[in-house]
């Protein structure tokens, strides 16, 4: 993990854990951790340094528990990291909505329009609101991950060859696997029938990819 994306994990997780101890001190730290989806050891090192920094403070409570709350400066904080999150997701947005529009273009340039989104995520949503003013059609996400049976209206499958309808071409829409899922798209339909926003960072199709 870059500096850049563990600053913005470490920025979730305090914000979370801020929300819980506004919402109940009182609770555990295992459900605090179930509902943050970090490790037990984690919850208590972060509250640790909560305290610390004086954003939380920690009161004996029955049962040999403890009883958590924050600070004014802890809720300063809370407020600030609220304030950051909105901004970057609305700055994911917007240029996902951006990436994503230029990815449909193109496809629309080499004369497909029946598309495949590869990956259930926040990016495959942004994808299928952007589809009907980009003028095509979104036929199924193919995610082997996905325990789900749709996604935002659309049809989820586990495999490119579960897809029943006949499709032109497939745009990455995977944000935590997106070079594996690239190789497994391009595998399936060729170099040329594969798109990816921009915001993935993935390697351009080389022009002897291209031709495979």
């Amino acid at each position: 993990m870059d500096r850049l994306a563990e600053t913005e994990e470490n920025g979730r997780i305090v914000l979370g854990l801020l929300n819980s101890v506004e919402n109940d001190g009182a609770r555990s730290q295992r459900s605090i951790a179930a509902e943050l989806g970090i490790a037990l050891g984690l919850v208590n090192a972060y509250l640790k340094r909560c305290v610390k920094k004086g954003l939380v403070k920690v009161h004996d409570a029955p049962a040999r528990r403890y009883a958590y709350y924050l600070t004014p400066l802890g809720f300063a904080e809370k407020s600030r990291l609220t304030v950051q999150y909105l901004s970057a997701s609305f700055s994911f947005f917007r240029q996902a909505k951006a990436d994503c529009t230029a990815a449909f273009e193109a496809a629309k340039a080499a004369g497909f329009t029946r598309l495949l989104l590869a990956g259930q995520s926040d990016l495959a949503e942004i994808a299928i609101l952007c589809a009907l003013e980009a003028g095509v059609s979104i036929l199924a996400i193919v995610d082997p991950r996905s325990t789900t049976a749709t996604f935002a209206g659309v049809t989820v499958v586990q495999s490119f060859a579960d897809v029943s309808a006949p499709s032109d071409a497939i745009v990455i829409t995977d944000v935590s696997r997106p070079v594996q899922t690239l190789e497994a798209a391009r595998a399936f339909a060729g170099c040329d029938r594969v798109f990816a926003p921009a915001l993935l960072k993935l390697r351009p199709i080389q022009p002897e990819e291209a031709k495979q």
